[in-house]
Order: structure tokens, then C-alpha cells, then sequence
């Protein structure tokens, strides 16, 4: 089976049922998702700060149950530090979270899936999947 590792902007388009998230939905149809845990922390620090009530945090419980959580080790965090730091060397730096996503879906050599291809221009060997144009 495929995997991928589905940035949080697409996990969020999928949740809200955005009509940015049709192809994506199209596009991870059969595959195996894994996110980043910083993906899930963005995911639940927007619950937290827009203060969604039970009934929509149960909802996104559930939504990111498809999904299977990378969660952090040193082989990860070297890789981290070495995404931003080549991104850096090419004049493009990379925000944090992008970082994690990048540096999980190259550790696992797995395709990175996000409607923001942009952020991840300076990475280095990093396949995106994308329904954004340059």
C-alpha cells in the first residue's frame, strides 16, 4: 500500500470539508496516512484557541483517527535539523512545523502531501503532491 504523510493544512481542508480538500480526498483514496505529532498539535491548538466545544472536538477525534501519528525520536530530530538547515543554504528557511513534516515524510522516504508547496521549495529530495501550481 502507499503512504504519505498529509500536511495539516490538507488535514484541516478534509475536516472543514473545504472544497480545497476534494482532490486531495480523491488523491489519498487507498493510501496510508501518517502525520507529523506536529500536525496533531496544530490540529488540537486551533480547537484549543478557538474554542471549539465537546461536540467538534469529538468530531476531530474522530477525523484524525484516519490518520496514523509519526511521532518523535532522535533519528527524526537529526533529520529536522538537517532539513532546516539545507533550507536555510538555499535561501529559502522553513518555518518549524513545515520542518516536521518535511523531515518526517523524507525520513520514511514517503511523498509529502499539502496544498503549500511553497514552504517546502528549499528541501532538498522532498517529493511533494500537490493541486497547487508553483
Amino acid at each position: 500500500m502507499d503512504l504519505v504523510v498529509v500536511d495539516t493544512d490538507v488535514i484541516s481542508f478534509l475536516f472543514k470539508q473545504d472544497t480545497r480538500g476534494f482532490s486531495y480526498a480523491t488523491q489519498l483514496a487507498g493510501k496510508d496516512m501518517i502525520i507529523s505529532f506536529m500536525a496533531l498539535a496544530e490540529m488540537n491548538y486551533w480547537a484549543v484557541r478557538k474554542q471549539w466545544g465537546e461536540v467538534k472536538r469529538r468530531k476531530l477525534t474522530e477525523h484524525l483517527k484516519q490518520f496514523t501519528v509519526f511521532h518523535s525520536d532522535d533519528e527524526l530530530c537529526v533529520k529536522w535539523a538537517e532539513v532546516v538547515e539545507t533550507a536555510r543554504r538555499n535561501g529559502r528557511p522553513i518555518e518549524t512545523a513545515d520542518a516536521w513534516m518535511a523531515a518526517t515524510a523524507l525520513l520514511l522516504n514517503i511523498p509529502l502531501v499539502t496544498h503549500n508547496k511553497k514552504h517546502f521549495v528549499g528541501v532538498e529530495g522532498l517529493t511533494i503532491i500537490s493541486e497547487t501550481n508553483p
